[in-house]
């Protein structure tokens, strides 16, 4: 057991090096940037529909459902993106991979706990406005970091059918923006950074409830809420003249530091509601609503505009099926296959345009050997955004790959 912890905290560290390096999108230099986190290999799989009890898999979207666990579960998940990024003029491709969410949840008894690093969003873009004859100035945008969240989780089985549960978390995070301004004909140019530290607490309630349906059905109920909180912000901006090589790289002849003060933003906050029906083992469907006041989002900067934000709400529909959950012979009817489909209206208004995100999951779990372990892999198609408008469509593509390892860690040897 020991040996497990430790492996758990070593993946901790190098998790932690990758988790701001998740996104492509030039609409993550607003606000906080992307929210990145849509759940485990397998909740993405169901459109993100997180309603379902599961005894050996971590559910990190409802903290009630940690008293659901019957084994310790240790969970982490990556995911590589495959974005085609579309305007009236241009297309441009960009890849990334990155690790998602590490965690681990403990059963003891009626109580349950948990705890993980999740990356919540990331900002990640370059972008490059080339000189016209109407306009000389090229201009380079440049975005880099995110929030991080460590969590602390406790659930409690209220009832046979009842679940609670709670979970702090801690954000912190790093985000830098770069413009850099020239002319073509002139050697020198000038930059523009703006440097925030993010950091502040918030909570999460859930409650689970679950019934038998003329005993061999399920009904699957769920409720999570998140009041709004603060980020604490510490501002740095800097402007600096810069020579420009003939390679196109700058180097900084003269910086100058602006003072610009510090802030506070709200986290908004979160309401999720759903339900499911089906035979546990063999399939499940199930549907999710998430209402989040986006309204209190504001910039990092109070000179940054262009955008409105407004009330959000996601909606997600998916489930699963397995074949023959006890099949001995045959290892594909023990497979789990899983689909959903999500829509969201992010908030973001740009040019009185609302930033609309829509996508298709499929997803199918694998066990392992005769173990309570499996692998999830997931597949996203989706698009967010437009290409008119001055705007960009991005058009994605995404695999995720969840490794779920479960096993009995507190049971006494009968036997040295």
């Amino acid at each position: 057991m020991i040996r497990k912890i430790i492996t758990s905290f070593i993946l901790f560290s190098v998790f932690a090096s990758f988790a701001q390096e998740s996104s492509s999108s030039p609409y993550s230099f607003y606000g906080i940037g992307d929210v990145k986190f849509k759940g485990t290999a397998e909740t993405r799989s169901m459109g993100g529909v997180s309603v379902f009890a599961d005894s050996i898999h971590l559910n990190l979207q409802n903290p009630a459902q940690l008293a659901s666990l019957k084994i310790t579960s240790f969970a982490v998940g990556g995911t590589y993106l495959n974005t085609k990024l579309t305007s009236e003029t241009q297309k441009e491709k960009a890849r990334r991979t990155t690790l998602d969410y590490l965690a681990i949840g403990i059963p003891t008894g009626k109580f349950a706990f948990g705890f993980g690093l999740i990356p919540y969003t990331a900002v990640g873009y370059k972008i490059q406005k080339l000189s016209t004859d109407s306009d000389p100035l090229t201009t380079r945008y440049n975005g880099s970091g995110g929030i991080n969240k460590v969590f602390f989780g406790m659930a409690y089985k209220l009832t046979k059918n009842i679940n609670i549960g709670i979970d702090g978390n801690y954000n912190f995070g790093t985000i830098e923006t770069t413009s850099l301004r020239f002319l073509d004909a002139v050697q020198y140019g000038t930059r523009e950074t703006n440097h925030s530290e993010l950091s502040g607490f918030n909570i999460n309630a859930g409650l689970t409830f679950q019934a038998k349906v003329k005993s061999k059905y399920t009904y699957f109920g769920s409720l999570v809420y998140s009041p709004v909180s603060d980020l604490t912000l510490q501002n740095e901006r800097e402007i600096s003249t810069v020579q420009i090589s003939s390679s196109g790289s700058a180097s900084i002849v003269d910086t100058q530091e602006i003072i610009v003060p510090d802030a506070k933003m709200k986290l908004p906050s979160k309401f999720s509601i759903g339900s499911g029906f089906g035979e546990v083992k063999k399939w499940l469907v199930g549907a999710e609503v998430t209402f989040q006041s986006n309204s209190d989002l504001k910039n990092r900067f109070d000179d940054i505009n262009g955008v409105v934000f407004e009330n959000s709400t996601r909606y997600s529909l998916g489930g699963y099926f397995i074949p023959n959950f006890n099949s001995y012979s045959d290892y594909y009817k023990r497979i789990t296959y899983r689909g959903g489909l999500r829509f969201e209206n992010t908030g973001m208004v740009i040019q009185n345009k609302k930033i609309d995100d829509f996508a298709v999951n499929f997803g199918l779990g694998f066990p392992l050997g005769g173990t309570f372990s499996n692998i999830n892999v997931n597949f996203e198609v989706g698009k967010r955004g437009t290409k008119y408008y001055n705007l960009v469509q991005e058009n994605y593509f995404n695999v995720s790959l969840g490794l779920s390892l479960s096993d009995r860690w507190f049971v006494k040897r009968k036997y040295d």
